[in-house]
């Protein structure tokens, strides 16, 4: 583990930041073996040490992709993912996938901390944004989601039968889909009571849910409770095939790599990489090292090295 000494990780950015020269290895070298507690504190020291903004310094020296890891780093998780969530809906269209990305796999806690930093950065709420923003079944689930109200300390097995049951009889076992029910179910009880409903449901059924899911739903609603689902099941394997998704095919999707590594990195990242060559039979590594290069793809390295 390597010590962490605020004062002196202050200094030593300021000296990677110089008119004729930048050290970019020194910022990736301090920043990413931080927390992103430490490195709040970082910018605490480094505005009492010299009454500067470290964000707008780096952002002052750094460029393009590198600069916005960097930046993305630098700033409190829930403030990250609270811009993330209000550049997915504002303008003209939204970015489902960003709602589904954070709203879908994040328990109570953190997406409380995500309403209070969008409402802060926007003075609406969440719950207003996602209303005007999204329809149908695929809002309902994600209203449920930003209400918090799901169980998350409780487990309970006894309901494990009961619960199977009300799934297949809302899917696989009538005519027609009862959405509502499948909807409230997945946001309602504890990951480690659904685990358990999961369990029996395979028992009932002849097998997995997730494959009933897919016969029974669509579109945005569908893709939105497999990311429940999976969250619930693995969320490593989830955030691998989010990874593999952002480089396969033509182009990068640049920006949702850096959000997907900049929010796991402190989470599951190691988990990620063990689910990541299981499905695909190359290492994380060795796909980031095909689709980016530079500053960019030294930190995110050295962000999933951990």
């Amino acid at each position: 583990m390597v010590p962490f000494e605020p004062t002196v990780d202050a200094e030593n950015l300021k000296k990677s930041m110089k008119i004729l020269g930048t050290n970019e290895e020194a910022i990736i070298e301090i920043l990413t073996k931080r927390t992103s507690l430490q490195r709040q504190e970082i910018l605490r020291q480094y505005r009492l040490a010299y009454d500067r903004d470290l964000v707008k310094d780096l952002k002052h020296h750094l460029h393009g992709k590198f600069e916005d890891v960097v930046v993305a780093l630098m700033t409190p998780l829930p403030e990250y993912l609270a811009h993330e969530l209000h550049r997915a809906m504002k303008g003209k269209g939204t970015n489902e996938k960003v709602l589904i990305e954070i709203l879908c796999t994040n328990d109570n806690k953190t997406i409380k901390a995500i309403k209070a930093a969008y409402e802060e950065q926007n003075g609406k709420s969440l719950e207003k944004a996602v209303k005007e923003e999204t329809s149908g079944d695929f809002k309902k689930l994600l209203e449920d989601l930003v209400s918090c109200d799901r169980e998350e300390d409780e487990c309970r097995p006894e309901l494990a039968s009961e619960l199977a049951k009300e799934l297949f009889d809302a899917g696989k076992g009538k005519v027609g889909t009862d959405e509502d029910k499948i909807r409230h179910i997945l946001t309602k009880y504890s990951y480690s009571t659904l685990r358990c409903v999961f369990v029996e449901y395979q028992k009932l059924a002849g097998g997995p849910f997730e494959k009933d899911l897919r016969s029974e739903l669509s579109g945005d609603f569908l893709e939105a409770i497999l990311a429940v689902y999976s969250s619930i099941q693995n969320p490593a394997n989830f955030f691998a095939r989010e990874l593999h998704a952002t480089m396969k095919g033509v182009g990068t999707r640049d920006r949702a790599l850096t959000r997907l590594i900049v929010s796991r990195c402190e989470v599951d990242t190691k988990a990620i990489k063990t689910e990541f060559i299981d499905i695909y039979g190359k290492t994380l590594e060795k796909a980031i090292k095909g689709e980016t290069h530079g500053d960019y793809k030294k930190v995110l390295l050295a962000l999933i090295d951990g």
